[in-house]
């Protein structure tokens, strides 16, 4: 019976598709957390938690290095809020070529009797132009990105991605019109608009910065539906004093963008739809499941992939360090504890690896020490046993 702590309705309602015996919030020894916008920075982990899924794409409110040092797993749900997010950066395309925002304004502050008449006279003010034939520059091509080009396309506008780190399995994904770029100066200095959709890492922290906006032609828009600190708000600020920019569109807001008529502010609604949520906590619960049952690995933040069919009666997982000579010293150990490996897989990601050895005899009373003897191998963060039913 698996204990699982959930923090809001919507992760919770993502288990209700599971037949898996597990009880909810019953524990303060969880075995996992499917979490969604809770800030765990400041709680202290349990030793029981094997494993957190944030439902959604980003976990900076999920302290990896204490988690990794816990044994605990860190997953994400890329892909889950994909659809939200492409269909509001094609509602903000449609609304940011035909002026709507400022067209309901004037409509709002003017209800007197001859609306229709001056209506009539002002409607040119707010002329806009059609996103046919238009050109949309896309920087990032993984979930959202890749269906963002998409849709474009289907509106009619050229679209140029760009994607250094494009995958092939996502490559299949992105139609073959769209044209890629070798760098983000290629990609953005023809296009009328450009939208960013790429994870919040070291190494694209102000990736849209001064010089990525000077090389984009006047009047170009601008949109960030990816994360805050990916566009660097003070050259946008910059840029709209020049006129390099028409307006800037994003969903993260901070007080010195506050209150510009050329910038719009959205309060972090870009995967916020009812079935984005739910696909989220889904496949967050199906991850969470998963792991605990199989010790399989996929979309984890602080582990490698690594997913290994579990055909044996018995399967360990090791969660160590990165380091020479462990998978020696956990094999030699099994060896002492006359076990015959039937499979074993071993991976890294930087500075984490994670070993499975499956066996199909084990002395269930020496089983435990077992496993405290190979926990007690320095470097080793947290050893499970699991048995395949």
């Amino acid at each position: 019976m698996y204990q699982i702590k959930t923090y809001n309705a919507i992760a919770q309602a993502g288990l209700d598709a599971f037949t898996t015996d597990y009880q909810l919030n019953q524990s303060d020894e969880p075995d996992a957390y499917l979490i969604r916008s809770v800030d765990l920075h400041h709680q202290a982990l349990p030793k029981s938690l094997k494993v957190i899924a944030r439902a959604g794409a980003g976990v900076n409110n999920v302290p990896l290095e204490a988690a990794t040092a816990n044994g605990t797993a860190v997953f994400n749900t890329p892909g889950s809020n994909a659809n939200a997010v492409k269909e509001l950066i094609i509602a903000l395309l449609i609304i940011a070529s035909r002026n709507l925002m400022a067209a309901a304004n004037y409509s709002a502050q003017h209800t007197e009797a001859d609306v229709s008449q001056r209506t009539e006279h002002d409607k040119t003010k707010f002329n806009g132009t059609e996103l046919l034939g238009k050109t949309l520059a896309v920087i990032g091509l993984g979930h959202v990105g890749s269906l963002v080009a998409n849709a474009a396309l289907g509106l009619g506008m050229h679209v140029i991605g760009y994607d250094p780190y494009l995958s092939a399995d996502a490559a299949w994904n992105i139609a073959k019109q769209v044209q890629r770029a070798d760098s983000i100066e290629t990609a953005v200095k023809n296009a009328d608009y450009v939208t960013v959709h790429v994870p919040k890492e070291e190494d694209t922290l102000n990736l849209l910065g001064a010089p990525e906006l000077a090389a984009m032609q006047p009047q170009v828009q601008l949109f960030n539906y990816s994360r805050g600190g990916i566009v660097d708000n003070g050259a946008v600020l910059d840029a709209l004093k020049a006129g390099r920019l028409a307006h800037y569109y994003t969903d993260f807001g901070e007080p010195r963008i506050a209150n510009h008529a050329d910038i719009t502010v959205t309060p972090h609604i870009g995967g916020s739809t009812i079935e984005a949520e739910v696909n989220g906590a889904t496949q967050a619960a199906q991850t969470i499941m998963t792991y605990l049952e199989t010790g399989n690995v996929q979309y984890a933040i602080n582990l490698p992939t690594l997913n290994v069919p579990f055909n044996a009666a018995y399967r360990f997982t090791v969660i160590h360090q990165n380091v020479p000579n462990m998978v020696s010293q956990i094999t030699q150990k099994l060896a002492a504890a006359g076990l015959n490996i039937a499979t074993m897989a071993n991976a890294a990601k930087k500075q984490t690896a994670y070993t499975i050895i499956d066996v199909d005899d084990l002395d269930h009373e020496s089983s435990q020490q077992l496993i405290d003897a190979l926990n007690k191998i320095p470097a080793v963060n947290r050893v499970r046993l699991l048995i395949n039913h």
